[in-house]
């Protein structure tokens, strides 16, 4: 029988952390290479070998509570294949700052041979680091606006839900967040130990891999903080509207400004043109109605604001990469 040396994960803990990702991250990658094992009946064969570090090897009080007890002190890790950042679970500035003292040990990790991989708003702490300083990221869409302002050096794609970069030495991988985790899990789990022990791992956890990104459940945050009052009138009535004919002409005529006046105020305000935010708002509202479930795609375009039902289908597959039907099926409550 193959022996297989086990390659070596260090996740690090943290005070603050949220306990279901880091429990989440030894279980997935211990039981690699074991629970398919045990359920055919065959040698298990563990694949990784997975340790909780902490600075000084303390206990980890996790954002709910929970004690957790790490295996090592992270000082003492000189090498691993992989380094595993999970999601911060309390105030973001207040846990980076109470664990500003990991930020130089991610710093030597990153100069080895070890890959990276940050879950959610784990990525801040790589961010902190300098980590993904001109590289491509991504993170929760609910944090993507404050990421973005902590840390103008790197390029957010927030609509992915994992980004693959290259470091010094190995890659850096981000997941945007919850259960974004499991598709990079089963990404690393395949980097290292090919696809069939991925799959392997898909079906023995029940994973829906491949799920593309984000969009889909993101609710678009319309009202961006801004002051230009004309644009928050015009946004007021487009939202008061939506099921109306509108026209961009029409609307700025009712502030006396411009056509062209108008989309320059909106980009600067909310970074979208009115005709975009016209649509935003429209997909939004029919997200919310697939959501209660009981609507027929006609009649969910006509409450939207389309005559056309084709023309609708294909605004909603942009923004979500989901048919309105995919949408219903997946988030109607009907179907929980």
């Amino acid at each position: 029988m193959p022996y297989f040396k086990p390659f070596k994960v260090i996740i690090v803990g943290f005070d603050g952390v949220l306990g279901s990702v880091l429990a989440g991250a030894l279980d997935l990658f211990s039981f690699t290479g074991v629970s398919w094992q045990r359920f055919l009946g065959e040698a298990v064969e563990p694949r990784f070998n997975v340790q909780i570090a902490s600075l000084g090897g303390t206990n980890i009080r996790c954002s709910n509570r929970l004690i957790v007890q790490a295996h090592c002190d992270i000082r003492e890790v000189t090498e691993c294949d992989l380094l595993l950042i999970p999601t911060i679970g309390n105030s973001i500035d207040k846990v980076l700052r109470q664990n500003s003292d990991l930020i130089p040990h991610l710093k030597r990790l990153a100069n080895t041979k070890a890959d990276i991989a940050s879950n959610c708003s784990g990525a801040f702490f790589l961010a902190k680091a300098g980590l993904l300083d001109g590289k491509i990221a991504t993170t929760h869409w609910g944090y993507a606006g404050k990421f973005k302002a902590d840390f103008p050096l790197v390029d957010l794609q927030e609509n992915q839900f994992v980004t693959q970069s290259k470091s010094q030495s190995g890659n850096i991988f981000c997941a945007a967040g919850g259960s974004a985790f499991y598709d990079l899990g089963l990404l690393l789990i395949e980097r290292y130990c090919g696809r069939e022990i991925s799959t392997q791992v898909a079906k023995t956890q029940i994973i829906d891999s491949k799920r593309g990104n984000q969009n889909s459940y993101t609710n678009v945050t319309l009202h961006k903080p801004h002051a230009d009052q004309l644009v928050k009138q015009v946004q007021e009535f487009i939202e008061e509207s939506f099921k109306q004919p509108i026209q961009v002409s029409s609307l700025a005529a009712r502030v006396n400004i411009t056509p062209r006046t108008l989309n320059r105020r909106f980009q600067s305000a909310v970074a979208m043109r009115p005709i975009e935010y016209i649509q935003a708002v429209r997909i939004e509202q029919a997200k919310r109605l697939l959501e209660l479930g009981n609507v027929t795609i006609k009649s969910l375009a006509e409450q939207v604001g389309y005559d056309d039902i084709s023309s609708f289908t294909r605004l909603f597959k942009r923004a979500t990469e989901l048919t309105p039907k995919e949408y219903q099926d997946k988030f109607s409550r009907l179907a929980i």
